[in-house]
């Protein structure tokens, strides 16, 4: 269970060489909730040591278990010989940039989640780290209810201790969620990212019926306020790229319930492909 009572008051600004926190009241937070959520590690790879404190010190009220380093090649070494379940890294570090280190991680056979932190705010950015193997990104300032709700959404994806847990073959279906490839057979299926996310989450829970509101809070933004049905705009995609050119029907509707993946599935009463 999240403290609300003191996430709420964290955020974090970048200000020239220096950061403002506004934590008056986060610290002295004395809720017994803190205490209740399970003890997981994270790995902070951060040089601003105000940021890495703040991260720290937020991350351990939030009940995880922290450990900081302040450059690229220490990040790298601790990750590798290390037992955690996620890393923040920064992508400006001193010795190794956040680059690097994930390539290097990726290259060695780490699956280790990784947030990617930057102050430098562009679609190519993003786009070189998320391509490199990171599996998300957040731009500074960044709220830090934001940041747990993010982490949190990963570490519930299943993938961690760095072992890759997201390379999936279901019949003659396969995705690599990393490498953004898809395929059935020997046929190439091109999916965009969010229609590999859709698609992964739904594999992860294969058998089982999700809602649409599990798969907004595993694959968008727990403070997504658009439209829920762009969940049915998404399966509809995807329905027509791996299922209707192959005559298959791997997606099902659960009318009133949500939707179920399954290797191959057979036609039942009361479900619906539509």
């Amino acid at each position: 269970m999240e403290c609300l009572s003191h996430t709420q008051n964290l955020h974090l600004w970048t200000l020239g060489g220096g950061i403002n926190t506004k934590t008056d009241d986060l610290f002295s937070c004395g809720s017994v909730c803190c205490a209740t959520v399970e003890s997981m590690r994270i790995l902070v790879v951060e040089d601003e040591s105000s940021v890495a404190e703040s991260l720290r010190r937020g991350l351990k009220l939030e009940g995880f278990e922290v450990d900081v380093a302040d450059n690229g090649t220490d990040g790298l070494w601790m990750a590798s010989e290390g037992s955690y379940d996620a890393v923040l890294l920064d992508i400006m570090l001193p010795g190794m940039n956040g680059y690097k280190v994930c390539r290097a991680l990726r290259e060695a056979g780490n699956w280790i989640p990784i947030i990617m932190l930057t102050a430098k705010d562009g679609e190519l950015d993003e786009a070189e780290g998320l391509d490199l193997g990171a599996d998300d990104y957040l731009t500074k300032p960044f709220s830090f209810v934001v940041l747990v709700s993010r982490l949190r959404a990963l570490l519930r994806r299943g993938a961690g201790r760095g072992e890759r847990q997201d390379l999936f073959e279901i019949g003659d279906l396969r995705l690599d969620p990393v490498s953004l490839r898809c395929s059935r057979g020997e046929e190439s299926i091109q999916l965009t990212a969010r229609e590999i996310a859709v698609l992964g989450f739904l594999i992860r829970r294969r058998d089982q019926v999700v809602t649409k509101q599990e798969i907004l809070d595993n694959v968008w933004d727990f403070d997504f306020e658009g439209d829920p049905n762009i969940v049915e705009v998404y399966i509809r995609r995807i329905r027509k790229k791996i299922d209707e050119p192959f005559g298959t029907k791997t997606i099902t509707t659960v009318r009133g319930a949500g939707y179920r993946l399954d290797g191959s599935p057979p036609a039942e009463p009361g479900l619906s492909s539509r």
